[in-house]
């Protein structure tokens, strides 16, 4: 399952920028992970004259972190420059862009398995890649693998890619058709997701075509008309934030937090630590595209949201107070306000969401805390119902 930490690493990596009438913001987290396997692209502006164009991606590595961190620096250079994607005058067409985007991805993925038998043998790692690349006209959501995309339109959940889980029955079919088996939701029992770029190790299919190996590094493309009056914002993260956070939870806390501040960057911080916090264990990467109708800053929210923080703080206080002698253990004061039906929290986020207001407020109260790997593990876990707590505190340290 993958080697875990004491306690989670939870600095983070941000940027953001703006350009072509996008905004936007990004944040990456090791968490428990041993080591920090995602990387990320974020270009405004493309090359052969596509300067009105963008191009935005997340790569969740796998058994290292070369696939991804070379992905990151050169796959959308195997895209733009290869033939099937330039249009013969003017801008490609989007049968050109979907062409291009698959033809790039191929590209690279033997690229990256010719440069690695040349060095030091095969590499062994793999990533999975989710991305979109924006025209004026058009938005094209790219994915191979887990990670995931989604637009949200008019306040709801208009778009999202697809997984590619071995169990998925066209998976399934190919991976059986190269001569391999799905076990425990697995490539072979081994491998958690069938299309990737790298994993070379299960593309050695003598007489098999490269999308018709035991992992694909085949994209799906698809391309979605631009709606100027409609189109709020993209979403792109790997699987370690929607392990935790379902499609329409993640939009509406999005949402509602651009409602309280216009730093993107503040808005994909809250997202990983709000994943942590809900139990989440992988490597978290996020990148958040606003486009000009994006929910903007309301003055009502935000009171509503210094409000909520200040009842917290209260709170906090009165459940310390009660206890009498002694001081609760943090875990005791979140698994107190679980249980009480708390107003305007935010929605998706809910409690796990709040966790650093109330824990600011409990060191103030009690600045002799005593930390450990344990307690930081069951505050991280201290919204999941008892059997969940049970299930991932075992497989965490039994």
């Amino acid at each position: 399952m993958g080697a875990f930490l004491d306690k989670p690493k939870m600095e983070k990596h941000n940027a953001q920028g703006q350009g072509n009438g996008l905004r936007y913001g990004l944040s990456s987290m090791q968490g428990w992970r041993v080591e920090m396997e995602d990387a990320h692209t974020a270009v405004i502006g493309l090359p052969n004259g596509l300067d009105g164009w963008s191009f935005f991606a997340v790569y969740d590595g796998h058994a290292g972190s070369q696939v991804a961190k070379y992905c990151c620096e050169h796959l959308l250079d195997h895209i733009t420059s290869n033939q099937d994607f330039k249009g013969p005058d003017g801008p490609p067409s989007v049968e050109s862009v979907k062409s291009g985007i698959r033809t790039g991805f191929l590209q690279i993925d033997e690229h990256m398995r010719v440069i690695s038998e040349k060095k030091h043998g095969a590499d062994r790692s793999g990533s999975t890649a989710v991305g979109v690349m924006i025209s004026p006209q058009h938005t094209y959501f790219i994915n191979c693998g887990d990670s995931r995309g989604l637009l949200c339109r008019n306040r709801k959940v208009h778009f999202f890619t697809q997984d590619h889980k071995p169990s998925n029955p066209l998976e399934k079919e190919r991976i059986q058709n190269a001569g391999g088996s799905v076990m425990i939701q697995r490539v072979n029992g081994s491998l958690a997701v069938s299309r990737a770029l790298g994993d070379f190790d299960y593309k050695c299919v003598h007489g098999k075509g490269p999308t018709e190996q035991l992992v694909s590094p085949e994209p799906e493309v698809y391309e979605i008309e631009r709606s100027e009056e409609d189109d709020q914002f993209i979403i792109l993260a790997c699987d370690g934030i929607w392990d935790v956070m379902g499609n329409e939870e993640l939009c509406d806390f999005v949402r509602s937090r651009l409602e309280v501040t216009d730093d993107l960057e503040k808005v994909c911080n809250e997202i990983v630590d709000t994943c942590l916090y809900k139990g989440s264990r992988d490597n978290m990467s996020v990148i958040l595209i606003c486009f000009p109708n994006a929910p903007k800053v309301s003055p009502e929210a935000v009171k509503r949201e210094a409000e909520l923080d200040k009842y917290l703080e209260s709170r906090v206080e009165e459940i310390i107070k009660k206890q009498g002698e002694g001081v609760p253990d943090l875990v005791h004061v979140m698994r107190t306000l679980a249980t009480e039906s708390i107003p305007n929290l935010p929605p998706g986020g809910e409690l796990a969401s709040k966790r650093s207001v109330i824990e600011a407020v409990y060191n103030r109260l009690n600045p002799y805390r005593n930390d450990d790997a344990v307690s930081i593990l069951s505050l991280t876990l201290s919204f999941l119902p008892p059997q969940l707590f049970y299930l991932v505190f075992k497989e965490r340290y039994c």
